[in-house]
């Protein structure tokens, strides 16, 4: 029998489980809104407003209220939410991904680590059956915490009980994979098909 290299696999959620795209909100706002697509771009995917969301310092409520305010707009939460949650789409890659990763369930801890909001987080556990497979779920708004943080590491960690020199980090950001080397966790990038076979290579 073969021994594993790691304990725990660590995976992150946007564009390596499922894809998204901002833009895809931003363009039905658009229509909404006096503000110009780059500003409403801004906003939705790296401000203060979406940090404190992301990071559980303000719920979903809160937030709307404040991007209403700062958006200018003239609808409700009810109308807002399934905009602001339009932005996924799974991909053949993300599916084989999602089907690799089960099939190590059993030799891994699996644990997902993810820079995401309640709405969002509350939306693809309805849609993604991939999140049962999980044994912790790691979420930036329930921890305090966003990647590069090490706390939000230092949690997957915690949550299974590893050392850092036994788990295994995917990520589609390399700024994210350095961070977690620097905290001596091999990772690697997950950016398309080479990446995916040096993956199933590491792991299998």
């Amino acid at each position: 029998m073969i021994k594993n290299k790691y304990e725990a696999v660590f995976s992150d959620l946007g564009n390596v489980l499922i894809n998204f795209d901002h833009r895809i909100a931003v363009k039905k706002i658009l229509a909404l809104t006096p503000k110009k697509e780059e500003d409403i771009y801004q906003l939705f995917f790296d401000s203060g407003i979406t940090k404190d969301y992301e990071e559980g310092k303000i719920g979903s409520l809160n937030f709307f209220k404040r991007v209403k305010e700062s958006l200018e707009l003239e609808i409700d939460y009810d109308m807002f939410l399934p905009i602001w949650n339009d932005i996924f789409f799974e991909t053949p890659l993300n599916m084989r991904f999602q089907r690799f990763l089960k099939s190590v369930k059993g030799r891994y801890k699996l644990v997902m680590i993810s820079n995401i909001n309640e709405a969002h987080c509350e939306f693809l556990k309805k849609k993604m059956p991939i999140f049962g497979e999980f044994d912790k779920l790691i979420f930036s708004y329930e921890i305090g915490f966003r990647k590069p943080s090490p706390e939000i590491y230092n949690a997957a960690l915690e949550a299974v009980g590893a050392k850092n020199s036994n788990a295994f980090y995917i990520d589609d950001r390399a700024d994210l994979i350095e961070a977690a080397s620097g905290l001596g966790i091999k990772g690697m990038g997950f950016n398309g098909e080479e990446s995916f076979k040096k993956i199933k290579s590491e792991l299998s």
